[in-house]
């Protein structure tokens, strides 16, 4: 046996609380556990962190795809990338089921493009980075190869060039492959341009190059000549405050030699005049020569379907509206030399710079595809289309066609990638991809309670924590209030009743009588009109809340912060406009002129407006302390309920700063953290600050976090003072024990996704992911007695060190449900339920040279120990059957994990089974279980080598 301090015999108590279908009981009834005392102070390796595991919840339902490709000779086989997190993913089943193929592999997995190699399907090529311009795009970080099919994976460089437009594979040499790159979206960038490598992407050298201020938007190869290449040039750059669309660099770039020598043939005959915008491109593959190029642009007002005046009168544009007279599809039939338009209809061109996409069935030069919040189809050579009504989601940007079989097609947009094997008549679903965008997380008081959020051109959308059937299970969700991007707020008293954003207005939404009515502080049409012309100014997800001192008191927030006694159906405006509001940045309601930032094509539907609240909240310490910050980078302060107002921005904090969340202490009415970041401003690095004066004096809390991702969200623990929980761009989420001062990853199992919210609820950590839905990190005690216990985390990478001590945690309170039902069996798609039994969870410094034996006993009465229950082993044999009972004193199980660091096992809350099995007990063919133990106090011990 070793020295008593390093085998410990380790105690603690803890309960088991009763909910069965006919009563409940509050987990806040029970009584708290005796407090660790042998855990107190002392240092820790940080995988003592991982005793602790994230739970996906869902729900299973697509979010954003504009790349995927088919395998060239397996029909039911197609990969497919989600942006914003989403990550690459495969289906062998024509798009009934996918499941990920990039996990553990991607540093950062928004995917824009994708390609398969003809000769070898086996090689993979994948582009990370996001090119549909919205406010919400996500960074890549280069490109990735697979040589099996996507079991694994290796990053092949690039990483500078953050958004790949297109990747183009040699149809007869796979390591023969061209990467565009649009660069970054929001900044100048000299990583710009199209690459080519002729290693596989060992080595890469760039072949087109415009300027630091124009990227390549679109690429495509001629099969039969892959020396043929077409690019698009487009500087669309996002402001935080407008889309810029147009430029005088943006055209149509030729090569015939494999990209060693580039001709601009923009100027071709019958190509449209002056300023273009977005450009997309592609080739009839069975008619080479046939090029087809979809645009917007200027035009010289002689044609199209908005004929202007001549040019040179005082009154000509070449834009009205939201409609140039140059926008059209261009087909060429000789290569490139001659261009003619062939369609021009205003559908192809809604938000251009979003959309425009074109597609050639590569199998009929006169079918081709035109992407947009539809898809347009032509069988005529583009002389007319006729819409798909099949697609199961609208607002599209990707679709691969067989190059042998063009009924076999794969369709990629805002909710998911869906499947066709029968050219468009049928698709498979978008609701079975689990890659939701989630704007933010919202619980409600319901036991158990429910997770609900904005999914990001969907619905809202509630999903439950846990489920009585065994899992849970997607038919279980419903639909809210709010829209695709604003705020939830669910009534704690009258659970059916919620309040959300819907874009710029606000609804109330009754679950139990299906009433909808919209309680907007002010009616105004936001669509088609500029800031400029507003009374109001929104961000575009919604801000509000209800007090957590009156749930019968609303706040939300435009320029100023409105209050509603009366469930929205008034408001009250309670401050002054508390942002900087630079008109010379309101986008301006058309007809007008570009102004510096505008290109053609203006947004107008407010996903970008500026000079608005982007945070708003109120101290549950203490009623009246209301904080607002703004997408332009100040912060407020109210201590008396709005009645006034503070500027308390942190003095280093910049203009055009976007403050995304503000925190209030839940523990000191006076202390505050802000969390925000300058992304759109081409600046990643953290900013997060913390306050415990009401604003006078700010300290920065960012230390720790990687220099290059900005952290969307802080949150403080709801128990213990000071610990704090944050989520990130890439770096998933991070934990500090001591107020900020040191982070430590706790990312753990949590995909490499962007983590817009978190939400602490009965001692759960809810994510809201913008691009894996929902995801719960089960019971944090051990966090909340680490951070009491004043434990030092260590992070030098060391690992478990035998000075650390062997440390046993208590869980929370554990709720003993009802048998649940297993419904696998059943088919259909399932998240996991939470382990139902006691996870008892503890930490060892090294591997034992011994026996580990966790022992459960009922709680002593303060004079003589409790009964032991059972006892588990990590030597342990299980016991011969036979017809004599056993002493469960006697009776040491099996299976109790003894790994170096952290560990966990489960109780199932059960006295032993009976050692060998009753004549007519079996249960369909199980042996009997135990019996439950009853709801009580409990203890565990917990013995090393010894």
């Amino acid at each position: 046996m070793r020295h008593h301090d390093h085998s410990p015999s380790l105690g603690i108590f803890f309960s088991i609380l009763l909910i069965t279908a006919l009563a409940c009981a509050d987990p806040g009834d029970a009584p708290d556990p005796d407090a660790p005392a042998w855990m107190a102070g002392g240092s820790v390796d940080a995988s003592v962190l991982e005793v602790l595991e994230w739970r996906p919840i869902g729900p299973w339902r697509g979010g954003k795809s504009i790349a995927g490709a088919g395998h060239p000779t397996e029909p039911g086989v197609f990969y497919m990338g989600s942006t914003n997190g989403g990550g690459v993913w495969k289906t062998d089943d024509a798009g009934v089921s996918w499941h990920n193929l990039s996990d553990g592999y991607f540093g950062t997995t928004t995917v824009s493009s994708l390609d398969i190699s003809q000769s070898d399907p086996d090689i993979l090529y994948v582009g990370t980075g996001d090119v549909s311009f919205r406010t919400n795009i996500s960074r890549g970080d280069g490109i990735y190869r697979s040589d099996d099919a996507g079991r694994t994976w290796r990053n092949m460089g690039l990483a500078d060039t953050r958004n790949l437009s297109a990747i183009e594979v040699h149809p007869r040499d796979p390591d023969v492959v061209y990467a565009a790159s649009h660069g970054h979206g929001f900044i100048p960038d000299e990583n710009r341009g199209v690459y080519r490598s002729r290693d596989g992407g060992e080595t890469w050298e760039r072949v087109l190059y415009i300027d630091d201020e124009t990227g390549v938007i679109d690429l495509v190869m001629d099969r039969s000549a892959p020396g043929t290449l077409y690019a698009a040039t487009w500087n669309g750059r996002r402001y935080p405050w407008t889309i810029q669309d147009a430029g005088a660099r943006n055209g149509i770039w030729k090569s015939t030699d494999g990209g060693d020598s580039w001709e601009e043939i923009t100027t071709s005959p019958g190509l449209p005049a002056g300023l273009k915008g977005r450009i997309a491109l592609d080739i009839s593959q069975s008619r080479p020569n046939r090029v087809w190029a979809l645009m917007t642009a200027e035009g010289d007002g002689t044609g199209g379907l908005y004929t202007a005046d001549a040019p040179g009168q005082a009154d000509w544009r070449p834009c009205r509206d939201y409609y140039c007279s140059g926008n059209g599809l261009y087909r060429s039939e000789d290569g490139g030399d001659t261009w003619a338009r062939v369609a021009d209809n205003p559908n192809f061109f809604q938000r251009p710079w979003y959309y425009t996409h074109v597609e050639a069935d590569p199998t009929d030069p006169d079918v081709v595809y035109v992407l947009n919040t539809s898809i347009w189809k032509s069988t005529d050579g583009g002389e007319s289309f006729t819409a798909l009504t099949t697609l199961p989601h609208g607002d599209h940007h990707a679709l691969w066609i067989d190059p042998t079989d063009a009924r076999r097609m794969l369709g990629g947009g805002d909710g998911g990638a869906t499947v066709t094997l029968n050219g468009g008549r049928t698709w498979s679903s978008v609701e079975n991809q689990p890659t939701g965008q989630m704007y933010n997380a919202s619980v409600d008081d319901d036991f158990p309670y429910n997770v609900c959020a904005p999914q990001q051109d969907n619905t809202s959308i509630c999903v439950p924590s846990r489920s009585d059937e065994g899992a849970i299970w997607d038919y279980q969700r419903w639909t809210t209030a709010a829209a695709e991007n604003g705020g939830i707020a669910v009534h704690p008293d009258r659970l059916d009743v919620s309040y959300g954003g819907d874009h710029h207005w606000i609804a109330r939404v009754d679950r139990s009588t299906g009433e909808r009515r919209w309680i907007n502080v002010w009616g105004e049409n936001y669509y088609g009109t500029g800031e400029d012309q507003l009374r109001y100014r929104q961000v575009w997800d919604v801000k509000l809340f209800l007090s957590p001192h009156d749930p019968d008191v609303m706040y939300t927030a435009t320029q100023y912060v409105h209050r509603s006694t009366a469930e929205g159906e008034s408001w009250a405006d309670i401050s002054p406009d508390l942002t900087r509001a630079d008109e010379t940045r309101f986008e301006a309601t058309l007809p007008s002129d570009r102004g510096e930032y505008w290109g053609l094509t203006r947004e107008n539907v407010g996903i970008e407006w500026y000079a608005a609240i982007a945070s708003i909240a109120e101290s549950p310490v203490r009623e009246g302390v209301l904080w607002s910050g703004s997408n332009d980078g100040l912060v407020y302060v109210s201590t008396d309920g709005g009645g006034n107002w503070e500027d308390v921005t942190p003095p280093d904090m910049e203009a055009d700063t976007w403050v995304s969340v503000i925190e209030p202490s839940r523990h000191d009415p006076a202390a505050a953290y802000v969390s925000a970041n300058r992304h759109m401003m081409g600046d990643d690095a953290p900013s997060v600050w913390a306050t415990s004066d009401y604003g006078a004096t700010w300290r920065r809390i960012d230390a720790g976090f990687p220099e290059d991702d900005f952290v969307w969200v802080v949150r403080e623990d709801e128990e213990q003072p000071g610990l704090l929980y944050a989520g990130a761009e890439w770096s998933g989420v991070w934990v500090s024990l001591d107020d900020g001062e040191n982070w430590h990853s706790l990312r753990l199992n949590l995909p490499v996704t962007p983590v817009r919210d978190l939400k602490l609820k009965e001692g759960d950590v809810v994510a809201a992911t913008h691009g894996r839905a929902h995801w719960i990190l089960d019971d944090i005690s051990p966090l909340r007695q680490l951070a009491a216990a004043d434990v030092t985390i260590r992070a030098d990478g060391g690992g478990p060190s035998a000075e650390d001590g062997v440390r046993l945690f208590t869980p929370r309170p554990t709720i003993r449900f009802r048998e649940t039902v297993t419904r696998a069996t059943f088919g259909g798609l399932f998240m996991p339920n939470p382990p139902s039994g006691v996870v008892l969870r503890y930490y060892l410094p090294q591997v034992p040279e011994g026996e580990v034996r966790l022992s459960i006993h009922e709680a002593g009465d303060g004079e003589t120990e409790g009964e032991e229950i059972r006892t588990f082993s990590s030597l342990g044999v299980a016991p011969e059957p036979g017809p004599d009972p056993i002493d469960p004193a006697d009776l040491v199980e099996p299976g109790l994990p003894a790994e170096s660091g952290a560990n966990a096992f489960e109780w199932d809350m059960r006295y032993p089974e009976p050692v060998d099995w009753v004549p007519k007990t079996l249960y369909r063919h199980r042996d009997p279980y135990g019996p439950l133990a009853p709801p009580g106090r409990y203890e565990a011990r917990l013995t090393v080598d010894g």
